[in-house]
């Protein structure tokens, strides 16, 4: 054998160590955070204060119950008192400690008067401090832009954008001065990411939310602030039932492709990314696929997010092409058969 060979040898050889030991320490970090993350998701939450708007109903509903049963006190804010009083009812079932928490509830328009907000909040606050703000209050109406009112539209930016703005406004100076490792959840959708049909308002509004949690997470982060972008799909809820009731056929069709899945599901999973610093949140395939392609310039808060968006972002850039393709195809297709794209009955 020529001293050529022996050194190509011996060359693959190293480049052969190099690379296995480059797979071990991949496996041993993706391990390390797997565990971190088992660890986050066990995290007791007893002595710690949450606020939770959209409360009385759906995934608000459900993360109260799971905060409560983790051992945090819990504030409920939503504006239906009726709807409110029912849910401190059903909630209080969920209360492990009660010599430690406290469950209680505020009717309150928070894409109203920011005084009335602030005033709330207050009285939340009083004489403890919060340690988690989640923001679910939220609302929607299906339908072509020129189909829907003003009203409409003002009410979807008051709610979906404005209230989320107040609450957390009102919220943050307590939590930076603070400094105890808090947490602020900002309730997008997959409409965060992806523009669709019959939601032109709507998507509006939840696009809005992703750039004000991609900049108040920088904002937030000196301060050990933790800021996590939820991002749940079609989920089953009375809000997803009354927005039902205005979707256009068209936006029926395309939200069939995706599956529906439960308040408590995505609720669960919002708090365990939640705990464990998670910038994005999402539940099911879709979803994954989806912020994978739009991670753009979002916060790295998981290495193996990174990695992955790094190895995938490409491959599933063709994926979400199809995805359009089929929708750009139910949408033709409907006006081929001249199927009324006015507002479902």
């Amino acid at each position: 054998m020529s001293c050529s060979e022996q050194c190509q040898m011996s060359s693959n050889g190293v480049k052969m160590l190099i690379l296995l030991a480059v797979t071990i320490s991949l496996v041993f970090v993706i391990f390390l955070i797997w565990i971190l993350r088992q660890k986050s998701k066990k995290v007791s939450l007893k002595g710690k204060h949450a606020i939770v708007t959209g409360g009385s109903s759906g995934i608000g509903k459900e993360v109260a119950a799971n905060l409560l049963r983790r051992g945090a006190s819990v504030t409920l804010i939503a504006r239906n008192q009726e709807r409110l009083s029912q849910a401190y009812e059903d909630l209080k079932t969920c209360i492990t400690d009660t010599q430690s928490q406290e469950l209680k509830y505020f009717s309150l328009d928070v894409g109203g008067n920011y005084e009335d907000v602030k005033s709330v909040v207050e009285k939340a606050t009083c004489g403890v401090s919060v340690q988690m703000l989640v923001n679910c209050a939220g609302t929607s109406v299906a339908g072509r832009l020129e189909d829907l009112s003003i009203e409409d539209i003002k009410k979807m930016v008051n709610i979906n954008l404005l209230g989320t703005l107040q609450m957390t406004h009102a919220v943050l100076p307590q939590m930076k001065n603070n400094r105890e490792g808090s947490h602020i959840v900002l309730v997008g959708s997959q409409a965060s990411l992806l523009g669709l049909y019959g939601f032109s308002a709507y998507c509006s509004t939840k696009f809005a939310i992703r750039g004000l949690a991609e900049a108040l997470e920088m904002e937030c982060k000196p301060y050990n602030i933790s800021v996590t972008l939820a991002l749940p799909p079609d989920t089953d809820t009375p809000g997803f039932a009354e927005e039902e009731r205005t979707k256009p056929i068209e936006t029926k069709l395309i939200s069939q492709t995706a599956g529906l899945y439960s308040a408590e599901k995505v609720a669960t999973q919002l708090v365990e990314d939640t705990l464990c610093k998670e910038f994005f949140s999402t539940v099911g395939f879709e979803s994954w696929l989806l912020r994978t392609i739009s991670a753009g310039m979002a916060p790295v808060t998981s290495l193996i997010e990174l990695f992955s968006q790094v190895l995938l972002m490409g491959p599933f850039r063709l994926v979400g092409a199809g995805y359009l393709l089929s929708f750009q195809k139910i949408v033709q297709n409907c006006m081929n058969n001249k199927v009324p794209t006015k507002k479902t009955e």
